[in-house]
C-alpha cells in the first residue's frame, strides 16, 4: 500500500525524542498486536471450515459462494484503503477481520493438500523470514521507497505470469513463480514496516493513526499470508495429490 495516497503527507513530530519514541511505539504495537489477530482468527477459520466437510460444500461446492468471498475479499482490498478517513476507527479494524476471516476459509483446503507438518514447518519458516524482514525495515536507515515501487511493479509481473500458467500448466515456471513470489513479499514486508514506522513517527490525529494502524497491520499480513503460500508451494511440492 502506498501510504502517501492518504493525502497530504503529515509533518514530522519535532517533539522530544522521547516523545517521538513512545509515539512510534505505541502505534507499532498496535500493528503488530492486529495483524497477529488477524492471522489467529485465519488460521481457525481455516481449521474449522477443513474440518467440516458442510463447511467446504458450502465454501467451495457451491460456485456463487465461493466467487462471492474473493470477490468480497478483492473489493475490501480496494475499499477500505480508499474510503479510509470517512470510516471510524471501530468499522476500518471491523473490516480487517472480517476480511481476516474469509481469507482463512479461503486458505482452508491447503490442509487438504499437505501434510500438517509441511503446513506448520513452512509457517515457521515464514514467520522467522517476516521477522528478521520486518526488523530490518524498521532499523534500516537506507530509503526503501524506490525498492518499494520495483517490487510493486514486480509484483503485476508475477501476477500476470501466474494467470499465463494457469493455461501453460508448467511445473517449471511454477517453480520460478514460487521462488519469485518469496522474494518480492520478503521486500515488500521491509518496505511496508519502513513505511508504517515513518508515519507512526508523524504527528497524526489519535483516529487516523489508529486507522492507519489497522492498515499497517492489514498490508503486513498480506505480506506473511501470500510469503507462507509461496514458501509451502515450494516445500510441500511433495505432498499435492
Amino acid at each position: 500500500m502506498d501510504y502517501n495516497n492518504q493525502g497530504s503527507v503529515p509533518p514530522p513530530f519535532y517533539g522530544n525524542d522521547h516523545a517521538v519514541v513512545r509515539q512510534t511505539n505505541a502505534v507499532m504495537k498496535r500493528v503488530y498486536v492486529r495483524m497477529f489477530v488477524g492471522l489467529l482468527i485465519s488460521a481457525f477459520c481455516a481449521l474449522g471450515v477443513a474440518s467440516s466437510p458442510a463447511m467446504l460444500q458450502f465454501f467451495f461446492g457451491n460456485q456463487l459462494v465461493f466467487w462471492g468471498m474473493l470477490i468480497a475479499m478483492l473489493a475490501m482490498a480496494f475499499i477500505i484503503p480508499a474510503r479510509l478517513t470517512r470510516m471510524s476507527t471501530g468499522a476500518v479494524l471491523a473490516c480487517f477481520l472480517v476480511y481476516s476471516a474469509l481469507m482463512g476459509a479461503w486458505l482452508a483446503p491447503i490442509f487438504l493438500v499437505y501434510r500438517l507438518g509441511t503446513i506448520v514447518y513452512t509457517l515457521f519458516i515464514t514467520a522467522g523470514t517476516f521477522g528478521a524482514m520486518s526488523v530490518y525495515g524498521y532499523f534500516t536507515k537506507t530509503d526503501l521507497s524506490k525498492m518499494g515501487s520495483y517490487l510493486m511493479m514486480a509484483l503485476f509481473g508475477l501476477i500476470i505470469a501466474m494467470v499465463v500458467n494457469i493455461f501453460l500448466k508448467s511445473s517449471t515456471m511454477e517453480w520460478i513463480v514460487s521462488i519469485v513470489g518469496v522474494l518480492i513479499f520478503v521486500g515488500l514486508t521491509a518496505w511496508d514496516t519502513q513505511s508504517v514506522k515513518r508515519l507512526a513517527a508523524a504527528n497524526l490525529d489519535p483516529q487516523l493513526a489508529d486507522k492507519l494502524a489497522t492498515m499497517g497491520a492489514m498490508n503486513l499480513y498480506l505480506d506473511f499470508i501470500n510469503m507462507f503460500l509461496f514458501l509451502l508451494r515450494i516445500f510441500g511440492g511433495g505432498d499435492r495429490n
